[in-house]
């Protein structure tokens, strides 16, 4: 069925980013996934073509362009080109980091970050997951402590992307000085730069997406200025529910984006492929794999779609968003998995693209939320 989510200015906003992923990613992806490490150049040739920060008001450098299709149009390049780990860097800086500099910061904390984060001079992370706390943010034990008008934050933050390259991280840190689980009010956010007592721990080895480097950080009485607060004291948890719709947009139109790239590539493949005398497509069992997977391909982009649409109408509340979310994500593992096995023993080889994409998109349905967190959103909503 024929799409349509996009219009002329989309598309034209397609072509750059194509050629943004030829002329800037392809030639050096490789090398970048065995160094498990993106340049920083990459970062800033991003920010000359104008895809960082889109949503940024102009004011402070940024494109003013907040219709969440451009940011669709950027993921389903990088997934197509197969570059997931480009999408995922770019990810947390534009969905998750610059959704609350843009809702709570002041207009110091704006004009601090917003022009660097657009240009790529400023590459930024989120530090909200601890060793004992992934999901259930109310578990976070890292604190900040006020000493005069500035804070103080020691704590130990796990699965960081951006962690290495990046210049900042928005950090969540208990601000009522209790311990044990927290309450709704006791966490609050702080945009915290590279600087004294920031450390970085090792880079974290994962299955898929290497290119994008994941750490520890550790902060040993890292101070950071009143400035630095994220909009109101005690607020914090409840500025990551609020933002929480377009991070797990984002996540669900990538997932979405891989299964259609995954679904075109198998096609070709089994086109070219032959077996027993026979090219693979030409088997029963394999058309109709492809004809149960085009279906569920087609049936997610359309849910997305509409998700995207109502974001952009302000109407895509949390419950709704988990909902995509577990759709998109289970989906994409499903697809790529059946994908794999249409490709056979070259499925098993980490130079073709569906093997890369099989291990990256294990981490969709644990990233921003398990698919379980999901469930259980959805399901206490159901129950009233």
């Amino acid at each position: 069925m024929k799409r349509t989510l996009f219009e002329e200015d989309h598309e034209l906003f397609r072509e750059v980013a194509q050629e943004f992923n030829a002329r800037e990613i392809a030639p050096h992806y490789s090398a970048w996934d065995r160094e498990h490490m993106m340049p920083r150049t990459l970062w800033t040739a991003a920010g000359e073509q104008g895809l960082l920060g889109l949503a940024v008001p102009e004011e402070y450098g940024g494109a003013g362009m907040p219709d969440y299709r451009f940011r669709a149009v950027l993921d389903e390049e990088f997934a197509r080109a197969n570059h997931l780990a480009a999408g995922l860097a770019f990810h947390l800086h534009d969905d998750l980091v610059l959704p609350h500099l843009l809702a709570y910061g002041s207009d110091e904390l704006k004009e601090e970050w917003l022009p660097g984060m657009v240009t790529g001079e400023k590459v930024t992370s989120v530090a909200w997951t601890e060793p004992g706390a992934g999901s259930d943010l109310r578990g976070v034990r890292t604190k900040a402590v006020r000493d005069g008008d500035d804070w103080l934050i020691s704590g130990q933050k796990t699965f960081i992307g951006n962690g290495i390259s990046g210049d900042a991280a928005l950090v969540l840190a208990r601000t009522d000085g209790s311990t044990g689980r927290g309450n709704s009010d006791s966490f609050s956010l702080f945009m915290v730069g590279k600087g004294p007592g920031y450390e970085t721990g090792k880079q974290l080895d994962k299955m898929g997406l290497k290119a994008s480097d994941t750490a520890e950080l550790f902060f040993d009485n890292v101070r950071v200025p009143g400035a630095g607060l994220v909009g109101e004291l005690g607020q914090g948890l409840r500025y990551c529910t609020e933002q929480l719709p377009q991070g797990r947009l984002a996540i669900a139109v990538a997932s979405s984006a891989v299964a259609r790239a995954m679904y075109e590539a198998t096609v070709r493949y089994t086109r070219e492929r032959n077996a027993f005398g026979e090219r693979v497509i030409d088997f029963q069992n394999t058309r109709f794999e492809l004809a149960d997977i085009l279906t569920e391909v087609e049936v997610t982009e359309t849910y997305v779609d509409r998700a995207i649409l109502a974001f952009n109408d302000g109407a895509l509340d949390a419950v709704s968003a988990a909902r995509v979310k577990l759709w998109a994500s289970e989906r994409v593992k499903s697809i790529t998995d059946r994908c794999l096995q249409l490709h056979g023993g070259y499925g098993y080889i980490l130079e073709y693209p569906i093997a890369q994409a099989f291990l990256a998109v294990r981490l969709l349905s644990i990233f921003g939320g398990t698919s379980e967190i999901m469930r259980e959103t959805i399901g206490r909503k159901i129950a009233g």
